[in-house]
């Protein structure tokens, strides 16, 4: 199902098959938001994520993932730390991660949180 411009619901879905494939509308707004940015496929690497499947890829107990409000995603052609950059000018009440490979990006409550992986 197509939920916004450029991006359809099971590009969030939890890599486990589990069927838990939503996303927080302030999340997808940002994902929308470097889409026309950059004017490049934005490539969601990890949506959502059930319990367990956060356990098995070892992320944090309290993931953002966990909740529907975070994305770790690439922008295709375009360097991760450009796409961090740009988000935190932006959007600065989003929570954002620098990774050599991808751009973390969630919009929890109690944010923002900035860091480097």
């Amino acid at each position: 199902m197509q939920i916004s411009p450029h991006f359809h619901r099971r590009e969030f879905a939890c890599r486990c098959g589990c069927g838990f494939d939503t996303v927080d509308t302030h999340t997808l707004e940002i994902l929308e938001a470097i889409r026309e940015e950059f004017n490049a496929p934005v490539i969601v690497t990890s949506g959502c994520r059930c319990p367990d499947y956060n356990r098995q890829v070892g992320g944090a107990s309290h993931s953002q993932h966990k909740l529907a409000r975070a994305a770790d995603i690439q922008v295709q052609g375009v360097d991760p730390g450009l796409v961090y950059d740009w988000v935190a000018e932006r959007f600065p009440a989003a929570s954002l991660g620098r990774y050599a490979n991808f751009t973390h990006i969630d919009t929890r409550s109690d944010g923002p949180a900035r860091w480097e992986g």
